[in-house]
């Protein structure tokens, strides 16, 4: 006899007389509601994209359409990139997924400099002293291993990674690799590529570029980065799919040279290894990919899709597109007397007015309860980011202040909505006009 107990189901059986009763833990079908993904990322993904992730059919992985579409994604990967890099695919998961492989290349004792100026770009140099660690070194201590052969330069929150800081540190340093966030999101930087590239150049250094939050936002083309070795970003910010697809990487001639001289601790996150699955064999483009780990069907018809449309939007459309409703959000912000501290396109980071100040983590917390995806900074200073990522239209923008505003106003601040509002449609106007 099946029952039911405040909201658990239980099973009662009669044996030999006694009543005995075994509970099952079967709840309700979860209803996640629609939220406004205003933050640094993930954003909300295009209703194109979850079409086409709903509509896929029930396929093997190894399918000959799987595999077509996973051969058109690596091709579709190298114009979004700007490259002619053989090695461009995507590997499967998150952002981490993609920076995983691309420091798999980091052997135990190999020299590194590494640049940190906020919470990401923090734990990719913790990523780093862990793959470059001795065994004695991570038995000291595991979690946070302080490998010798790493030197992370840390820049204070806030500031940006300049060209002069990367020749200067790899020049004292004479590392084998160095590392940099092309865009730190924990504190809405944009770091110097062009200073970064050209110094692993003078110094013999192969780069490693974090790229999770500028790919697609901003238009750039790795290849005339020469300094620059290998490439990660991830699927659910710039290229704007599902967080769980692909997480786009490229690398070098060079770096699969050093991969393949001296190998890797890794399977799954093998650049070889998983280049194989996307047509990629010896350095060459083939018809079709051999296996090297299970696919979803629905992950690549949703990441072609979102690389169907950032192509055809245009990547120099869209990085416009992201200077100009970042400035609009900006302004909205400043007047409502905040202070704004990043320099992102797709990303607003701010501090409260003085009166708030400290109550950032409140009205984070607020906003979200009402379906408002805004963040905070994941260290010290606490601030607050407010993310545009596919909200790129004059409505979404206005609705974005809006919630911002009647948030600061229910903590006690005085904004004028009205007065916010008629700026924006002044910035608006004045742009179709000069158009």
């Amino acid at each position: 006899m099946l029952c039911d107990f405040y909201g658990c189901a239980f099973f009662m059986k009669v044996t030999n007389g006694e009543l005995t009763m075994t509970i099952s833990n079967i709840f309700p079908q979860l209803e996640i509601p629609n939220t406004l993904a205003a933050g640094p990322g993930p954003g909300n993904t295009d209703a194109r994209v979850l079409a086409r992730f709903a509509s896929a059919g029930i396929a093997d992985h190894m399918h000959d359409a799987v595999l077509k579409g996973m051969i058109e994604c690596k091709f579709m990967l190298r114009d979004l990139f700007g490259t002619k890099n053989i090695h461009t695919f995507g590997v499967a998961g998150t952002g981490w997924s993609g920076l995983d492989c691309m420091f798999s290349a980091v052997m135990p004792g190999d020299t590194v400099v590494a640049f940190s100026n906020g919470t990401f770009s923090g734990i990719d140099a913790l990523t780093l002293r862990m793959k470059a660690a001795t065994r004695d070194e991570l038995a000291q201590d595991s979690l946070n291993p302080k490998a010798s052969s790493v030197t992370v330069i840390e820049v204070p929150h806030g500031q940006s990674v300049t060209g002069e800081m990367v020749d200067a540190a790899l020049k004292k340093h004479k590392p084998k690799w160095a590392f940099m966030a092309h865009w730190e999101t924990g504190s809405g930087r944009i770091n110097d590529i062009q200073g970064f590239s050209n110094a692993c150049m003078k110094h013999n250094a192969m780069g490693l570029i974090d790229a999770v939050s500028s790919l697609g936002v901003e238009d750039f083309a790795i290849d005339d980065f020469k300094g620059i070795a290998a490439w990660a970003s991830c699927p659910q910010k710039g290229v704007m799919c599902l967080p769980l697809t692909y997480a786009p990487v490229s690398f070098t001639d060079q770096y699969i040279d050093v991969l393949k001289a001296n190998g890797s601790y890794t399977y799954c996150h093998h650049p070889i290894m998983e280049a194989r699955h996307w047509g990629i064999v010896d350095g060459q483009d083939v018809e079709k990919g051999g296996y090297h780990r299970t696919h979803s069907g629905y992950a690549v018809a949703a990441f072609h899709e979102a690389l169907r449309i950032t192509l055809e939007y245009g990547l120099s459309q869209r990085a416009d597109d992201y200077v100009f409703h970042e400035n609009a959000l900006r302004q909205a912000v400043i007047s409502m007397g905040c202070e704004v501290t990043s320099n992102m396109t797709s990303l607003i980071v701010l501090n409260l007015p003085g009166d708030l100040s400290g109550r950032e983590m409140e009205l984070v917390q607020t906003c979200r309860a009402e379906n408002f995806g805004i963040w905070p900074t994941l260290s010290s200073p606490v601030q607050v980011r407010i993310g545009i990522l596919n909200q790129l239209t004059q409505s979404a923008i206005t609705d974005i202040v809006n919630r911002f505003a009647v948030a600061m106003n229910k903590m006690g601040a005085d904004v004028n909505i009205e007065t916010i509002n008629l700026g924006l449609e002044i910035y608006y106007k004045q742009a179709i006009a000069a158009e």
